[in-house]
C-alpha cells in the first residue's frame, strides 16, 4: 500500500518540478521586464516572486548567473540544424543564424538591455561566453577544418583568421552597427566572397586533368 503512495508520488513530482522551474525562469523575464538590473535580481528575491524556496533554485542552478544565461538562451533563437552538405553551406547557415540573432537582439528590449547589462557584471558575461559564444565559435572551427580537409579552404592561412573574416563582418553589423541594413542574404555574401578568396590554388590531385608528357609535347606533328 505504501509503495502505492509512494510510487504516486514521485510521478507526480516531476511535473511539480517542471513547473517550479517554469515559474522560476518567468519570474526571471517577468522582474527584467518591469525594468529590475541584473544586480538587483537576487536569489531571494527571484524565490519570492516565483513563490518557490530558495532551495528550489539552487536545485537546478548553482547560481543566478547560470540561471540567466539559461533564461538567456531561452529567449535567443534557437541554434542552427547544419545541412552537412558542404563547408559552404554549413558556414552560410552559422552565419545566418548571427543574422538572425542580430535582428532579435534589434527588435527585443528585453534581449538588448540585458546583454548591454551582462557585459558590466563580469562573471554573468563569462557564464554566457563560455556557455554560449564559445560553442558557437568551436562549431565555426569545426566546419573550417572540415573545408581544409575536403579540399574546399586553402589549408595555408591561419584558421582563427579565417573564422574572424567570415564571423566578423556580419558581428560589425549585427552588434557594432545597430542601424546597418541586415538583407536577407548578407550570410551568403560573406561566406562566398570569403571563400573565393581562400580557393586552393590547385584542384586536389584526383581531379586535375592529366598534362600530356614533355616528350609528347615536343613531338613533331607528322
Amino acid at each position: 500500500m505504501s509503495a502505492g503512495s509512494g510510487g504516486r508520488t514521485a510521478a507526480r513530482g516531476r511535473p511539480r518540478s517542471e513547473a517550479a522551474q517554469r515559474a522560476i525562469r518567468e519570474a526571471v523575464v517577468a522582474l527584467l521586464e518591469d525594468g529590475v538590473p541584473l544586480g538587483e535580481i537576487s536569489i531571494e528575491r527571484l524565490a519570492r516572486t516565483a513563490g518557490v524556496g530558495k532551495a528550489t533554485i539552487y536545485r537546478r542552478w548553482s547560481d543566478k548567473e547560470e540561471l540567466f544565461v539559461e533564461v538567456l538562451r531561452d529567449i535567443e533563437p534557437s541554434e542552427p540544424d547544419l545541412p552537412g552538405t558542404s563547408a559552404r553551406d554549413d558556414l552560410v547557415t552559422m552565419l545566418e543564424s548571427v543574422r538572425v540573432r542580430g535582428l532579435a537582439h534589434r527588435s527585443s528590449a528585453l534581449l538588448h538591455n540585458v546583454l548591454a547589462q551582462m557585459k558590466s557584471h563580469p562573471k554573468l558575461w563569462a557564464a554566457y561566453v563560455a556557455t554560449v559564444i564559445d560553442p558557437r565559435r568551436v562549431t565555426v572551427l569545426e566546419i573550417l577544418r572540415r573545408g581544409i580537409e575536403g579540399g574546399e579552404i586553402r589549408d595555408d592561412v591561419d584558421i582563427d583568421l579565417i573564422n574572424d573574416l567570415i564571423v566578423g563582418p556580419m558581428l560589425v553589423r549585427a552588434v557594432m552597427r545597430p542601424d546597418a541594413p541586415l538583407p536577407g542574404d548578407l550570410a551568403e555574401r560573406i561566406v562566398g566572397a570569403v571563400l573565393d578568396g581562400l580557393r586552393p590554388s590547385q584542384a586536389p590531385e584526383s581531379s586535375r586533368t592529366p598534362r600530356p608528357s614533355r616528350s609528347s609535347r615536343l613531338s613533331p606533328v607528322r
